[in-house]
């Protein structure tokens, strides 16, 4: 399975999900977390979104090695309103209790036109576009908020505040994939910062600055400093307002608190995640196949330039993965090979 002289490992997207979930089980976690996050993770690799892969694993091991997440919690919904439904995820992993509440955020939005899910005391280590996409195949479109970590500070000060706070937009199309974004509200993910340092390169300027304040492209320098945020005042601002949303709007934890919280001992964030979804055949009525073609229209638009939909670069490598598997640096799945010890 394994080729030498290239230092990469070869697996099926099966022999991905199937290591996933023995890691997973032999690390304590029951069976359906086990299912749940092995199915993200997967989602993850076939896309080529490496920091949010097999990678992971390794801080799935180490949140449940630090005591913080719940290997076998089992989640508890209540329904607030006709128009919101809350999640309980009993410091479990998210991807369980997201998993809970869709179908009951579907009905919701399908007879209000639009409808929330509230997932509260959950830790959290995914990508969103999971989430987003999955209500956007069920024919609706959705956003996703989450806090996370104070790893990243504010434009103009140089101490973490705000989380990584990555915001996700899913639009159903008539045909082929979905319009998907999903983007932290720093310059770039943690875990993009974290595999450059077990890579040993050099990190941009711009997504860090040292514990001093100062620019930095030395990934270890950066990570015990600050992170930044994109686009300068614009992307604090979003940053804040996942706090607000995701955080103070749900009665949970900001990314502030959720540190403070882990008490240093390194494990996934813990706090909460709002997910929105929106009915357009509730929103548009006899209206909604005119709504279409505005949409088409747009991204024929946009597309007639050259110029590429957020995440086509991760739905052609969803392709390739499907038809010819992935490849795992041969360190990192020699390190995820010794969490079955």
């Amino acid at each position: 399975m394994s080729d030498n002289t290239q230092q990469m490992v070869h697996m099926t997207l099966d022999e991905v999900f199937g290591f996933a979930h023995r890691v997973l089980l032999h690390q304590g976690y029951s069976d359906a977390h086990a299912d749940a996050i092995a199915r993200v993770i997967t989602a993850g690799q076939r896309d080529e979104c490496h920091s949010h892969g097999l990678y992971r694993l390794l801080v799935c091991s180490k949140s449940l090695r630090e005591g913080k997440v719940s290997a076998t919690a089992v989640p508890v919904v209540k329904e607030r309103s006709s128009g919101i439904v809350n999640v309980d995820a009993q410091y479990g992993f998210s991807l369980l209790a997201f998993e809970t509440g869709m179908p009951i955020l579907l009905e919701k939005a399908r007879t209000n036109g639009v409808a929330a899910l509230a997932i509260n005391n959950c830790y959290h280590f995914s990508a969103l576009w999971p989430e987003v996409e999955a209500i956007a195949e069920a024919g609706l479109c959705a956003m996703a908020l989450t806090p996370s970590h104070s790893w990243v500070a504010p434009a103009g000060g140089t101490k973490p505040v705000f989380g990584t706070n990555p915001i996700a937009f899913a639009w159903p199309r008539k045909e082929g994939e979905p319009y998907v974004f999903d983007f932290a509200t720093s310059a770039i993910a943690r875990g993009d910062i974290e595999l450059h340092r077990r890579e040993g390169k050099e990190i941009p300027l711009g997504w860090a600055v040292d514990s001093d304040g100062n620019p930095t492209t030395d990934p270890t320098a950066a990570l015990s400093g600050a992170m930044l945020t994109f686009g300068g005042h614009k992307g604090s601002a979003l940053s804040a307002m996942v706090e607000l949303m995701a955080a103070a709007l749900i009665g949970d934890m900001t990314s502030q608190q959720s540190l403070e919280y882990d008490d240093n001992v390194g494990a996934s964030p813990c706090h909460g995640e709002l997910i929105l979804a929106f009915d357009p055949k509730v929103f548009m009525g006899a209206d909604k196949a005119a709504s279409d073609n505005r949409d088409e229209e747009m991204f024929k638009s946009i597309e007639a330039q050259g110029a590429r939909l957020p995440s086509q670069r991760r739905f052609e490598a969803r392709k390739r993965s499907l038809a010819n598997g992935v490849f795992i640096p041969q360190p990192l799945y020699n390190d995820l090979c010794k969490l079955l010890d």
